[in-house]
C-alpha cells in the first residue's frame, strides 16, 4: 500500500546524491532527505505518536517544514498543516477540531502556538534549525502502509462564512496531485523548481512539494516571500520552474530591481494560481522578463489540481487551462445544475482522483459540496469556450447583482489592472436603497500617483458598460491578503464605503 513519502523514497533508491531541496547555500540530497525524514518520524514514535494521530504543524517554507510533514506521513500520522501567522485562538480552534495530540512550530514563530497548547494541555515540540542528515541521528521509523483512501492531511479552509473546515485530504489525493502537477509542467529530474508559497498552503504543499518530488527534482524554498529575494534565487539556483501567486509577480514586475529577461533564461515555466491572474499583469510580465506565464486552477478541495494551461501552446490571456489528466470539469446552471453549453457562465464543478473525501466531522457541509458521484460542487462562476479551457468569471459568492444586473468583480479588476497608475485593485459589491448593490472599488496606486476617484471614473468609463462602472471608490496603501499572498475581499472593511455625514 502507498504512502506520501514514496517519491522521496522511490528517488533515494534510485538518485540517492540527486539534490532534493535548496535552502539558500544548503543542501539535502533525496537519499539525506529520506534518512532526515525517517529519523523525526522515529522521534514522533518516541514521543507517543501512532498512525491516524493529528499533528498540527506550523512552519515556514523551510527544510523544517518538509522534513516533519514527510516524518509525520512515514509514521502513519494526519498533518494538520497551519498558517504561521495564526493567533492563540486560531490554534486552539484547529487543535480542538482537528482533536491534536502534539503541535508541531516552527522555532522562528511567536509565542501563539505555546500560549495555544499550554492553554489546550497539548504537548509542542519546537522545530530547531535543521542541518543535512541531522534528524537520522534518531534512527529510522519503518514506513507505513496506508490505503490510498486513508486521510493523511487536513487543510483548513474558511471559505466566505463560518469557521474554517478541514478539507480532508488522502495518500491518493497527495500523490495523484503530484502526479498530475509534474505531469502538466512535464516535470523531469533535470528541473529546478522555487518558490516562495507558504507549504502550509495547499498551492505550495500538493502543486509544488508533491509534483517536485514526483518529478525527482530539486526545490529552491524561500521562507518568505520577497520579490527581490525571489529573483535573486531565480538567478542563484538557475530555476526552470517557478510558481506563485498574481500578486507576487506584480511585486516582481514594480520590485526595484534590475531583473532582466537573461535572468528568466534558465527558466521554461512559469506557474500561477491561487487567485485570478489579470491579463495585464500576464502581458506586462512577458513583455518585461520574455517569459510566458503559464496559470491553472485548483482549490484546496482538489488538492490544488483541476485545470492547466497547456505548455505547447502556451498561455491563453484570461483562461485558466483544460482539464489536467485524469481530471473533468464542467459548468453547470447554479440553479438546476444541468451541464451548460460552451459560452455560457454558470458554477464550476471538478470531478478526479484529487477530490477531497469530505469535510472533517461535517457531514452536512460534505452533502452539499460533493455530488454522490463525486463532484465538488467550486462555488465558482465559469464559462468554458470552444476549446474546452475554463475561464474562471468569479466567486458565486462574490457576484454582484446591480439593478438586475450581473457584474463579475473579476471583469471591472481587469480593467483597472490596465491603468498604469494602478498596482493592485479589488471590487467588491455593498448595498444600495435603489440598486440592491453598488459597485465599489479599492485601489492602491503607484507612488507619486496623482489618481484619483474621478480619474478611476474617466478611466472605467472608456472600457466598461455604464452598470460596471465602480461608483464608490476609495485608495488605500494596501490591500488585506491572506497567507499566500491572495487578496481577501472579506476583510476588506466595509465602513471604507460609508459616504460621510451630510455628503
Amino acid at each position: 500500500m502507498p504512502n506520501v513519502i514514496d517519491p522521496v523514497r522511490s528517488w533515494a533508491a534510485t538518485a540517492p546524491d540527486a539534490v532534493a531541496i535548496r535552502a539558500d547555500d544548503t543542501v539535502w540530497t533525496y537519499g539525506t532527505l529520506l534518512a532526515d525524514a525517517l529519523g523525526f518520524g522515529a522521534s514522533l514514535v518516541d514521543d507517543g505518536v501512532a498512525a491516524g494521530d493529528r499533528l498540527v504543524l506550523a512552519a515556514p517554507t523551510a527544510p523544517e517544514f518538509v522534513i516533519a510533514y514527510l516524518g509525520a506521513q512515514a509514521v502513519g500520522a494526519i498533518v494538520v498543516p497551519v498558517n504561521t501567522m495564526a493567533t492563540a485562538d486560531e490554534l486552539r480552534y484547529f487543535l480542538d477540531d482537528s482533536g491534536a495530540r502534539l503541535m508541531l512550530a516552527h522555532h522562528a514563530l511567536g509565542p501563539a502556538a505555546a500560549q495555544a497548547a499550554q492553554s489546550r494541555e497539548i504537548p509542542l515540540r519546537t522545530l530547531g534549525p535543521m542541518q543535512p542528515g541531522e534528524q537520522a541521528g534518531h534512527g529510522e521509523v519503518p514506513i507505513a502502509d496506508r490505503p490510498a483512501d486513508e486521510t493523511c492531511a487536513l487543510l483548513y479552509t474558511s471559505g466566505t462564512t463560518g469557521r474554517p473546515k478541514g478539507a480532508q485530504l488522502t495518500v491518493g489525493n497527495l500523490l495523484a496531485a503530484g502526479e498530475i502537477g509534474a505531469a502538466g509542467a512535464r516535470g523531469t529530474a533535470a528541473d529546478r523548481t522555487g518558490t516562495g508559497l507558504p507549504l502550509f498552503h495547499v498551492f505550495g504543499q500538493a502543486s509544488v512539494m508533491m509534483s517536485t518530488f514526483v518529478g525527482g527534482g530539486s526545490l529552491s524554498l524561500l521562507a518568505r516571500f520577497d520579490p527581490v529575494e525571489m529573483l535573486a534565487m531565480l538567478r542563484r539556483d538557475r530555476l526552470t520552474i517557478m510558481c506563485g501567486v498574481p500578486t507576487m509577480w506584480n511585486a516582481m514586475l514594480h520590485a526595484a530591481s534590475d531583473a532582466s529577461p537573461a535572468d528568466f533564461a534558465s527558466l521554461r515555466v512559469a506557474v500561477s494560481g491561487g487567485a485570478s491572474l489579470p491579463g495585464a499583469v500576464a502581458a506586462a510580465f512577458e513583455e518585461k522578463f520574455g517569459c510566458t506565464l503559464l496559470e491553472g486552477y485548483g482549490l484546496t478541495e482538489t488538492t490544488a489540481i483541476a485545470t492547466f494551461n497547456d505548455i505547447d501552446r502556451g498561455g491563453k490571456i484570461g483562461s485558466v487551462g483544460g482539464p489536467m489528466p485524469r481530471m473533468s470539469v464542467q459548468v453547470r446552471d447554479p440553479g438546476d445544475g444541468h451541464p451548460l453549453p460552451a459560452g455560457e457562465v454558470g458554477e464550476v464543478f471538478v470531478a478526479g482522483p484529487t477530490v477531497t473525501t469530505g469535510y472533517w466531522n461535517r457531514p452536512d457541509a460534505t452533502a452539499a459540496t460533493i455530488t454522490p458521484d463525486g463532484w465538488l460542487r467550486t462555488g465558482d462562476l465559469g464559462v468554458l469556450d470552444a476549446d474546452g479551457d475554463l475561464r474562471i468569471v468569479d466567486r458565486l459568492k462574490d457576484l454582484i447583482i446591480h439593478g438586475g444586473y450581473n457584474v463579475y468583480p473579476g471583469e471591472v479588476e481587469e480593467v483597472l489592472y490596465r491603468h498604469p497608475d494602478i498596482v493592485e485593485a479589488a471590487v467588491i459589491g455593498i448595498p444600495d436603497d435603489h440598486y440592491g448593490e453598488q459597485v465599489a472599488a479599492l485601489i492602491v496606486t503607484a507612488e507619486g500617483s496623482a489618481l484619483d476617484a474621478a480619474g478611476v471614473d474617466a478611466w472605467t468609463r472608456e472600457h466598461l458598460s455604464a452598470y460596471k462602472i465602480p461608483r464608490v471608490v476609495r485608495f488605500a496603501d494596501a490591500l488585506p491578503k491572506g497567507s499566500t499572498g491572495k487578496i481577501l475581499k472579506r476583510a476588506i472593511d466595509r465602513d471604507l464605503f460609508v459616504e460621510p455625514a451630510g455628503n
